[in-house]
């Protein structure tokens, strides 16, 4: 047998562990229809290389290693380069900016943006910071921290105007919070520009932890009334198939794992 069909036999048996927690080496003959030595010699292989555990009852199941494994993928991924794509498909279907912004302490950062092509932009630019109470794309970040440490942050934040509609008063931002993580997005008017108004979404890693947040921009006319169902139903998606990306699987949005690509 040449290395390529041993290792493409090998590749065999590890993926019907993606719909079976545990298998006898006789069940594992039985799903993949390989001949018995041609599986035992397989999963031999597999065992002494750590791929393959097998306990005290002849069962086999995956081993410790693809945790080590996931783990340095998924501390590999660049969200930005994950992201990009997504991003400039949503500018060019709804003719809006789009930011990507992460959490750096009480601040949040913007590390991604594609500029919309209408004539009247907004200005942002990457590298740019903002306090997490202050526009939705930041308050995604805000929403998504734990209960007690959203109450630390909003008790000892001072909550200065940046522009008109900036949240100022501690009992609203509170409640704003609460709103956003029960809805799952975040809607801002006039927050950190005057005139300008955004939809953000959360996008999660593989743990379910929220690692970025997502956003459309611009100018508030277009997000009000009948504007703003679907542009929220499109940052929701978008966050959503940038999350899978990233080995997320619950279903906190609405939509299909199936539908993600």
């Amino acid at each position: 047998m040449s290395r390529n069909k041993t290792v493409v036999k090998s590749l065999e048996i590890l993926q019907i562990f993606y719909s079976h927690d545990r298998l006898t080496l006789q069940e594992m003959v039985d799903v993949t229809g390989m001949p018995k030595t041609s599986v035992y010699r397989q999963v031999k292989s597999l065992e002494e290389m750590g791929f393959l555990v097998r306990d005290g009852e002849g069962k086999y199941s995956l081993g410790l290693i693809f945790l080590k494994l996931g783990q340095l993928v998924a501390e590999r991924l660049d969200i930005r380069q994950i992201a990009l794509p997504f991003m400039r498909r949503l500018r060019d279907e709804m003719k809006e900016a789009v930011n990507l912004i992460v959490r750096e302490g009480d601040e949040a950062i913007y590390i991604e943006k594609v500029d919309t092509q209408n004539p009247v932009r907004l200005y942002t630019r990457v590298g740019r910071r903002t306090p997490l109470y202050a526009g939705a794309c930041s308050r995604i970040l805000l929403s998504y921290m734990s209960l007690e440490e959203v109450e630390r942050y909003i008790n000892k934040v001072e909550l200065k105007a940046i522009a008109s509609g900036t949240i100022t008063d501690r009992d609203q931002l509170w409640e704003t919070v609460m709103q956003t993580r029960k809805n799952g997005y975040s809607v801002s008017y006039s927050e950190l520009e005057d005139y300008s108004a955004a939809v953000a979404a959360p996008v999660f890693n593989h743990r379910g932890e929220v690692v970025a947040g997502i956003s459309m921009a611009g100018l508030e006319a277009h997000y009000r009334g009948e504007n703003l169902p679907p542009l929220i139903e499109k940052i929701k998606r978008t966050a959503f198939e940038i999350s899978c990306q990233l080995g997320f699987k619950e279903n906190n949005y609405g939509f299909s794992a199936a539908t993600s690509t």
